[in-house]
């Protein structure tokens, strides 16, 4: 790909070979943010734009606050791979992928930055408005694969970026202990979560069954939701903070 005029005015462009077209004509309605988790910007820049690497994503933040795009928003980016939202499994169809320079849990997880923060809200921002985007569909990469990726992870300040005008949040309720719901237990209770984690968007089966599958799912939720203890119980604090999420979805 040549040289295209950025999206958002105040991205630099450096064009990755690595995109398609999005599918059956699908246009982006959600954001998907994720960590780089490589031990620099500028190998995560390189990286994204290598055409071997068979990644991208439309745009990078770095730390300084610099932002770069990579592929047009009108394009389809290779940035999430296997998931799903909604009942949607291609999610590189519907959403817009930004990576977030950090070097992740495997090279010394660390906080970000304000001004990369800053330059995130104001690039999500943008995208939401032109996209007409809502807040609930701006995602952590760990909600759409839970298990499979912890990206951006318990660090991200959702809460600051809500502040901003950018995602959907509430506070937390907080962890006063005690299970209410743990692998193993079966039951009503345990469709009902099932259930509200679906209807929020999470990809998981309504089995009744507190298995595997629902621990990873609701380990993935607090991490974006009640980052204080991501530990995959369903205590009284995560099915709390779960109920005003989706009492604070606009009707």
């Amino acid at each position: 790909m040549t040289g295209f005029p950025p999206d958002f005015p105040e991205a630099a462009v450096r064009p990755s070979p690595n995109f398609g077209e999005r599918r059956k004509g699908r246009k982006p309605d959600a954001i998907i943010l994720h960590y780089t988790g490589m031990t620099s910007g500028q190998a995560a820049e390189d990286w994204l734009c290598n055409p071997t690497s068979e990644v991208s994503s439309h745009y990078l933040a770095h730390e300084d606050g610099r932002v770069v795009q990579m592929v047009p928003e009108a394009a389809r980016a290779w940035h999430a791979g296997r998931g799903s939202w909604k009942g949607e499994d291609d999610v590189n169809s519907f959403s817009i992928g930004v990576e977030i320079v950090n070097p992740g849990h495997q090279f010394g997880y660390r906080d970000f930055p304000s001004v990369q923060i800053d330059a995130v809200a104001a690039l999500c921002l943008d995208i939401c408005r032109r996209n007409a985007i809502l807040p609930q569909r701006v995602l952590a990469h760990s909600d759409t694969a839970p298990g499979r990726k912890v990206d951006p992870g318990e660090k991200f300040p959702w809460k600051r970026l809500a502040e901003m005008g950018v995602g959907h949040y509430v506070d937390p309720e907080r962890v006063t202990g005690g299970e209410v719901l743990a692998p193993g237990d079966r039951g009503s209770a345990v469709a009902g979560l099932q259930r509200r984690l679906a209807e929020y968007g999470y990809g998981i089966e309504k089995t009744g069954v507190f298995d595997a599958e629902t621990e990873t799912v609701v380990a993935a939720f607090q991490r974006h939701f009640r980052p204080s203890a991501v530990d995959g119980i369903a205590d009284s604090s995560t099915c709390s903070t779960l109920e005003k999420l989706i009492l604070a979805l606009p009707k």
